[in-house]
């Protein structure tokens, strides 16, 4: 309040709103249009492409594997190998005559899949070791042992990953989504780069498969805010994961067709399959996913037959920066061909992980 002069040389009391209290309004508008932009806007768009995804499905048959050739004398690495689309990869592989390291963060549960896998009586070898993607301490254990062990490596199949869990930080103090699904194997990958080089050859290159998704059309990469602490969304956050992977993949195709290694990457989407990967939606969408999933999702193992093709198929020999769904190569997001975004993230990455870039 402040006092007016009147004509007559009074003063009359005039009130005025305090700047407190436009202050506050201000805020309180920008932090809901803050949450319309980073969990509204981000739940909407991957729900949309769920949709889109689930109609391709109903009139769209899956992806049949052809008859592969023997893969006897390669290795491979099948990250979260323990279940779903990656032990059926890890099997699958296996029987075409590989030796498969299941890598993966639950001993039993390993133990479990390798025993499955041997009781088919497959002509490759398989075994289990384990993996926290979520610790970079533990990915630099796991690379530094499978060096020490002088094994080749012809394929890394980064396919462990995770989907919709609550807000939470890894032991390195990272946003658990973009630690596990990309920024792990990221440095997973960096680590082991040499042994694939050495590994393959012209002719018969070693391959790195990501598991990406649908959801990466959606996603948006925030160079400012990657652990998204400002305004957390899971939605954001596993978009943004997926999108990761696919200018991950691309920019370091480029890199190894500078030089000129054996080596090819690509991104793949196994569509929307009946996993674990669900069981953190919210009870509402639980309920409504239930019925559609027995009749529109794909099985594991169809989820699974992209990554195994994309591993072994002749047709994708010297083949790199694909983005595969159901054995098409299909277009990717158009912020995923940023090359100046793809390099961004990649040194962003190098600084988080501690390489060089």
């Amino acid at each position: 309040m402040f006092l007016e002069a009147e004509p007559s040389g009074g003063y009359t009391p005039v009130r005025v709103a305090s700047r407190t209290h436009c202050r506050d309004a201000h805020a309180k508008t920008e932090a809901l249009a803050m949450w319309l932009r980073t969990v509204l806007l981000p739940l909407l768009r991957l729900y949309l492409c769920g949709i889109r995804v689930l109609l391709y499905q109903m009139f769209n048959r899956s992806f049949t594997l052809p008859v592969l050739p023997k893969q006897n004398g390669r290795v491979a690495i099948v990250t979260g190998g323990t279940r779903g689309m990656g032990y059926e990869t890890a099997r699958h592989l296996a029987g075409l005559g590989m030796h498969v390291v299941i890598a993966g963060n639950e001993r039993e549960e390993g133990a479990a899949a390798v025993r499955r896998i041997q009781e088919e009586d497959v002509e490759g070898k398989v075994e289990f070791v384990f993996l926290d993607l979520t610790s970079l301490k533990c990915v630099r254990q796991f690379a530094r042992a499978f060096k020490d062990r002088g094994l080749p490596l012809h394929v890394l199949l980064n396919n462990a990953g995770t989907m919709m869990v609550p807000e939470r930080q890894t032991e390195d103090g990272f946003e658990f989504h973009f630690t596990l699904n990309y920024l792990g194997h990221f440095l997973l990958t960096n680590l082991l780069l040499g042994t694939l080089k050495r590994s393959g050859r012209h002719g018969g290159c070693s391959r790195i498969i990501n598991m990406s998704s649908a959801t990466h059309y959606a996603g948006v990469v925030d160079m400012e805010d990657l652990n998204r602490r400002i305004c957390y969304s899971s939605h954001g956050a596993y978009s943004q994961s997926k999108l990761a992977l696919v200018l991950f993949t691309y920019y370091l195709q480029e890199q190894l067709t500078a030089g000129c290694f054996p080596v090819t990457v690509n991104a793949v989407d196994p569509g929307m399959v009946d996993t674990a990967l669900y069981n953190n939606l919210w009870s509402l969408a639980q309920a409504l996913k239930r019925p559609v999933a027995k009749t529109l999702f794909r099985t594991p193992a169809e989820g699974a037959s992209i990554s195994i093709y994309a591993a072994a198929a002749p047709d994708m020999e010297g083949v790199g920066a694909c983005y595969l769904y159901n054995s098409l190569k299909t277009q990717s997001s158009d912020s995923s061909y940023d090359a100046e975004l793809q390099a961004r993230l990649w040194k962003k990455s190098c600084e988080l992980v501690g390489l060089q870039g």
